[in-house]
């Protein structure tokens, strides 16, 4: 019973945000998956145009074994800021594919994707996580394109970048500022490698290749495939957690400092130059696992972590803890269930985006918090957007770095429609985030320009 109650509530929470999409987006393309992806990352942009341009977008499909897994590399049109009419963005079909987004390239994956990361370094090279202890390297313009069949055999990777002693399956991270690749895993290890130590054209943009590299694999012991791909042994492996590293970030103006977070509730910060241990470590960093973390790239002070408690944490490094727990600055509460993942806007430092397996996908900005004014709000502090076009948990999303505000989001749909999962590609309207005077000021110029055509 409960659970039809919970289907219900979720049903209207969708009818009533679809009937308001023409009011609060800018622009909102669904595209309908026929397996869950649990992963999305933009790639590189390819093209303008006057309305439009053109991007890579990284997904995956994790099917049910009737057919193989896959890394999909899909061509994406985002339209540009007030383009597109109201009234289009919200007839969609939900079961429907988006004219806006095409497959580009498949690769076959052995095993399931769980985590995509792209080498800021070089925009061919993508970093895959699955169920094993190797991190998988894919050149994706050398990659074939594959057609995913039922016994097709799993395409081969570039690289491999092994050193786990156990499966890792989420925790990835990649340099801003160098070629390096962080990961986390069941091992309750953190483990970096640096691509240089690859012989290759891999980690720069084309060159001379070639090289010596070891050969060796933990996964996928019926393919040989796996087998013959060149690995890379790690930099370092640094021990501190007691539980399963669950997510892992760079600092943002250093290659040598790296953050984790795990099921041990603990927020560990490292620096290679003081050696394998954590150089600082909260125990306490929620009451429950910590499932994500990430790191401001505007402000290297400030740290978020999200939680099985459903809560998002924003920390100060230099005031980690407080009596041997984490202090943290401020907790955000606006999920009602585990938040899955948390990340910094890149082109406003005081706004992040956090999703949930409540289906939502919040959008705060912490300097609104305490500053309300005389305004009464239901609202909790610093939450000012809430996209609620998911109907199932909301397990990655990530800001497009090339277009302000645009952000891509992927939910797994097998518990709320029977199986497949949505991409949708969505920008608010500009008039939510906009300072408030400037807003007015335009809302005046139209009230007049009406008030001269009704003249």
């Amino acid at each position: 019973m409960k659970g039809k109650a919970t289907e219900a509530s979720v049903n209207d929470r969708y009818t009533q945000w679809k009937s308001l999409v023409p009011v609060l987006y800018d622009w909102l393309a669904n595209h309908n998956l026929v397996w869950p992806s649990l992963s999305c990352r933009w790639g590189p942009q390819l093209e303008q145009a006057t309305y439009k341009s053109r991007q890579r977008l990284f997904l995956s499909e994790q099917t049910d074994g009737s057919v193989p897994n896959t890394l999909v590399i899909a061509n994406c049109e985002v339209v540009k800021p007030r383009v597109a009419a109201a009234e289009h963005i919200s007839q969609f079909n939900e079961e429907a594919r988006s004219p806006f987004v095409k497959k580009y390239k498949t690769i076959i994956h052995p095993g399931e994707v769980n985590r995509i990361r792209e080498l800021p370094q070089n925009s061919k090279i993508v970093a895959t996580h699955t169920d094993s202890p190797d991190v998988l390297i894919w050149d994706i313009e050398a990659q074939p394109n594959r057609h995913a069949v039922l016994g097709a055999s799993d395409s081969r990777p570039d690289l491999l970048l092994t050193g786990h002693q156990d499966n890792a399956e989420f925790a990835l991270a990649m340099c801003p500022s160098e070629p390096f690749v962080l990961s986390g895993g069941k091992d309750k290890s953190v483990i970096l490698w640096s691509m240089h130590d690859h012989i290759s054209s891999l980690a720069s943009e084309p060159g001379s290749g070639g090289g010596s590299a070891k050969h060796s694999s933990k996964i996928g012991g019926s393919n040989n495939k796996l087998r013959d791909s060149p690995s890379v042994e790690p930099r370092g492996v640094y021990k501190g957690h007691e539980d399963t590293v669950e997510d892992v970030q760079f600092c943002p103006s250093s290659a040598q400092e790296f953050c984790s977070v795990g099921d041990d509730s603990c927020l560990i910060l490292w620096d290679t130059r003081a050696g394998s241990s954590p150089a600082v470590k909260v125990d306490k960093a929620h009451d429950a696992d910590l499932h994500c973390v990430d790191w401001n790239p505007h402000d290297v002070n400030l740290i978020l972590t999200g939680s099985a408690d459903n809560t998002i944490r924003l920390f100060d490094r230099r005031y980690l803890t407080s009596g041997g727990v984490g202090s943290p600055v401020h907790t955000f509460e606006g999920h009602n269930a585990a938040v899955l993942c948390v990340q910094w806007s890149p082109h406003k430092a005081s706004v992040f985006g956090s999703s949930a397996e409540d289906g939502l996908l919040n959008i705060w900005d912490h300097e609104k918090v305490g500053k309300n004014g005389s305004k009464p709000s239901n609202a909790p502090p610093g939450l000012f957007f809430r996209h609620a076009g998911h109907r199932d948990k909301v397990v990655d999303f990530h800001w497009n770095a090339s277009d302000p505000w645009t952000i891509a989001s992927v939910s797994d749909d097998c518990g709320s429609t029977g199986g497949g999962g949505t991409l949708q590609i969505w920008r608010m309207i500009d008039l939510i985030y906009r300072p408030e005077e400037e807003v007015l000021a335009e809302l005046d110029t139209f009230k007049s320009h009406l008030t001269t055509c009704q003249a």
